[in-house]
This record gives C-alpha cells, structure tokens and sequence, in this order.
C-alpha cells in the first residue's frame, strides 16, 4: 500500500482516483516535432554501421547530395591530387593507396551517405562518429580509438549577401496583389525625399555565396530529397539558425535586425568532422571545404613547407584547425568595427533605441563566443597528448600508449593554434563587455537627463508656488482691502520677491551647504599646497 493511503471498504479511495486520473495519460508516439535527423526514435540503436547498407538503422539515411571530393596524395618528392565525384571516389577507394605515398588527405565538401558509407568500410571508421558526422549539431569533442582519431567542431565564416531578385519581383507582386505595394514604394520614396538619400534596408539573408534562398530554421535540413546540388539553400545556416530554438519567429526577428545585415554581411556555421588514422585524414565539411582546401594545398604544393616535409597526418589536422579558426577572425573584426560605429552614436547621441541593436550584438556575440570557447579546449587537448608523445619520444619511454595519438613534430603548430583561438575569445569578450557598457551609458544619460528635467521643474515649481500664494492672497475679493486699495502693483513685488528668495534658501537649504563647504575646503586645500610647497622650495 502507497504511504499516505487508507483502506476504504465500499467506497473509491483517493488513491484509487489519482490512479485512474494518470491513466488517462498516453506516451506521445509521434517524434515528428522533435526528432533532429530523420528515422531518429528513442532507444534506438547507437551508431551507424557502414558495412550494411541500412547502416544497421530500420531506415536507411536518407542523407544525399552530389559533392566535391579532393584526394590528395603526398610526399617529400612527388604530389598528386585527384577530384572526384560520388561515384568515382566508390570506386577509387577500391584501389590501394600509392606505395610512394607517405599520406592522404581525403577532403569531402557536402555530406552524403554513399560518400560516408564508402569510406567508413574503406577505413573500418566508429559507427558512432560516423552518426556524429551525420548529426550536424555536436559539441566540439576529440574521440580517441586504438587506430584512428575523430574531432568535430564548428566553423563559423563571414559571408556576402548576395539579394535574389527573382524572390524581389515575387514579393513585389505579393504587396502589388494585396494594394500594399503602392503604399509601401510611396513611403520610401517620401523617406528618400527627406533624408536626400536612399534609405538601405536591412536586406533579409534571402540570398548567401551562390545566390540560394536561406532558410532560418535548421529542421528543414532532414527533408533533403535525392541527389540534390551541393549547394542546397536547406543547408546553409546562419549563426542565428544553428543550433536554433523550435520558435522560428524569433530566429527569423533575430537575422532580420542582424547588425550586420545593413552592411549586406552575415555569419555562416557548419559542422566539421575529421577522421585521423596512422598515414590519412578524412574531412567533411558542408559547404566551406574550398576556403580551407586553397591555402592547404599552396602549402603542399611546396615542397620546403613544413607539413609537406612532415608527411604526417597530425599536421593535415593541425592546418585544418588553424585555417578554421583564421575564418573566425574577420567575425570578430566585423562587430568591432559594428561596434565602433555604434559607440560613436552613442557618445554623441544616446538614443535609447540603441539599446536593441546592442542587444542582438550581445546575443550574437555569446553564440560565437559559445561556438569558439569549447575549440580552444578542443585545440589544448590536442596540444596535451601531442605534449606526451613528445615527452615520450625525449625519455623513449615504453609505457606511453601507442595507438593513434598527435605527433611530437605538431606541438607547436598547435600552440599557435590555440594562440589564436585565445585571440579571438578575448577579443568577443571585450566586445561584448564594451556593448554592456554602452547600454549602461545610455541608460545611465537618459536618467541623467530625466533627473535634470526634475531638477528644472523643481526649481520652476520653487519659483511659482510663492507667487501663486502671494497671488491668490491678494487676488481675494474683499471690499475694505488696504493692501489692494492704498497701493500700487510695486507693493506685491516688494513681497513677493523675498518670499520667492526665501522659499529658494529653504528648499536649496542643503545645496548651498554643500557648495559653500566645499568652497571653503578647495581653499583651505590651496593654503596648505602653498605651504607645503614653500617648504619644498626653502629646502632646495
């Protein structure tokens, strides 16, 4: 029996009726709203398994896009990189790698499950990283295997907005069809007249890099139909949209008073995953694996770099990390230089109505500073094992682990690395400390203003108040009045003057105590400088 229940005989207990109440309650079955990849259900299976078609799930992902892949193989002496497709990185992986060659790099832009499934089975990858790799919303995280290594992170870009006027001429038609359009034109050209120039429009990131339609909400990307461009609108994300709330409304409020969408900029994010074995390096990337790719290639293509010198795996690592975090720097400069305009405005003007657009600041900032926080101790984790496998080849030590690990030779590259990520944290800090201190100075000026007003009013009130009494005394309607009959207007200004002088003293009584105190003591300050100095100069 439950505590807190009695027997009742012949009658329902209370307990009996909360029971019934519960069972009323259904286990919600539909995951629809909830589920962030497709097929996912609770207490399904973990992972992913490349080897069966399926891969192991009671669906088969559904995850398809034509994508870019650059195989490069590399050594002291000679250096080939192919490009392939879909079909031919399948039947590329198929043939064994080259014996001159002391390392691959194999770097995949768009996520595909033919593409993932392949060399998963062609490198025996974790199905669990694997899953990772598909999920595109992981924390930044190093998993560590006997024979291989995955890291995950995020890279986040700047990016141009590139307006699609296909989209334009269509809303255009949509107010026009609703007799709003003419209104609307009508108000911007009365604006226009106004200011003497054209107003800019935060323009709305309908359109990034290659001119596709960006969504706001990141669960669009499940619903991805076969063999779609790589470029698809559903897979771009912005920093408001990654990792976003259910409330659409607010993401969208978010990108659309973006500070730096007037300037026709935004932030792009995506996931990256790498997968490192003994002599190879897997990435993929969503859209941005062609701004990494360039300059790692220029560096291979010399043969006095020290990552083409190196041939190692953990130098393809560390120069996939440090041009990842190079692409965070212009972000930052971009809302310092926001910032800057905005301070500016500030000092010279505060308005109130900045203090929204400090707010999205702030907001924006603690999302980057949230995205790039956790790949700083992503980077220093690496610089740890890299740190032992250093030690241990100084001391030769036997009992350090000998699986896959980063090379002693990476060390410090990967210093510089994590130099620049506490670069670009300290910098997001500053800003963000720099916006709150704006918002207090605005709201710390208006309420200056506000309480100078009063004083105004006050002193105002001081002023009046004795000549409405004096006023309303003389103003009495009285037949034998001496004051009105025997004299002259000069009279009630021979009162009320020292009345009004009075009234001022009394209530400013405070005020000029503390003037004349402090007068006084700025006096007795200069006399004792005086003196003192005097002493300074009879001892010279």
């Amino acid at each position: 029996m439950r505590p807190g229940c009695q027997l009742y005989l012949g009658i329902q207990s209370p307990c009996d009726s909360q029971r019934n109440k519960l069972s009323t309650f259904r286990t919600m079955e539909e995951f629809k709203n909830f589920e962030n990849q497709a097929g996912w259900r609770p207490g399904a299976e973990p992972g992913i398994d490349p080897s069966k078609p399926d891969g192991g799930q009671s669906t088969a992902p559904s995850l398809q896009a034509q994508c870019h892949i650059t195989v490069v193989d590399f050594s002291q002496e000679d250096l080939q990189a192919h490009q392939l497709s879909n079909h031919e990185l399948i039947d590329f992986v198929k043939v064994p790698q080259p014996s001159w060659a002391k390392c691959r790099w194999i770097n995949v832009n768009g996520l595909s499950w033919d593409v993932i499934q392949a060399l998963g089975a062609h490198k025996n990858l974790d199905p669990l990283n694997i899953e990772d790799t598909m999920t595109t919303e992981n924390l930044p995280k190093v998993d560590w295997h006997q024979d291989q290594a995955f890291i995950t992170l995020t890279c986040q870009k700047l990016v141009h907005q590139i307006e699609d006027e296909h989209d334009n001429e269509s809303n255009g038609d949509k107010w026009n069809s609703n007799g709003l359009g003419t209104v609307k034109s009508m108000t911007k050209k009365i604006r226009k007249w106004f200011v003497g120039e054209e107003i800019e429009q935060p323009p709305t990131p309908s359109s990034i890099e290659k001119g596709f339609n960006l969504p706001t909400n990141s669960s669009n990307y499940s619903s991805m139909s076969a063999d779609i461009d790589l470029f698809n609108p559903n897979r771009l994300c912005t920093l408001q949209g990654y990792r976003a709330s259910r409330n659409v409304a607010r993401t969208e409020y978010m990108e659309d008073h973006s500070v730096l969408a007037p300037r026709g900029l935004a932030v792009m994010v995506e996931q990256v995953s790498l997968f490192m074995t003994k002599d190879t390096v897997i990435s993929f990337f969503e859209q941005s694996a062609d701004d990494v790719e360039k300059p790692i290639l220029a560096r291979l293509s010399s043969k006095s770099t020290v990552i083409r010198q190196s041939c190692c795996a953990s130098m393809v690592v560390q120069a996939i990390l440090d041009a990842i975090i190079d692409m965070a720097m212009p972000v930052t400069s971009c809302y310092a230089d926001v910032l800057g305009d905005l301070e500016l405005d500030v000092l010279q003007r505060p308005n109130t109505a900045d203090t929204q657009k400090l707010y999205v600041i702030i907001n924006d900032i603690n999302k980057i500073f949230g995205l790039i926080n956790p790949i700083q101790t992503l980077v220093k984790t690496l610089r740890d094992r890299a740190k032992l496998a250093q030690k241990a080849a100084t001391q030769k030590s036997q009992n350090f682990h000998q699986g896959i690990t980063i090379s002693s030779i990476t060390y410090p590259y990967l210093g510089d690395v994590y130099d620049h990520c506490v670069l670009v944290t300290g910098d997001l800090s500053s800003l963000k400390q720099s916006a709150e201190n704006m918002s207090q100075l605005i709201f710390n000026t208006v309420m200056t203003k506000q309480s100078s007003t009063m004083t105004s009013l006050s002193i105002m009130s001081a002023i009046i108040l004795p000549l409405m009494l004096m006023t309303s005394y003389f103003g009495q309607n009285f037949h034998d009045f001496p004051a009105v009959n025997d004299y002259d207007v000069r009279y009630f200004w021979h009162i009320a003057i020292p009345v009004v002088i009075g009234t001022i003293l009394i209530i400013k009584y405070n005020t000029w105590y503390e003037f004349l105190g402090g007068f006084f003591q700025r006096g007795r300050k200069r006399r004792v400088r005086k003196v003192r100095w005097a002493k300074v100069v009879r001892k010279t």
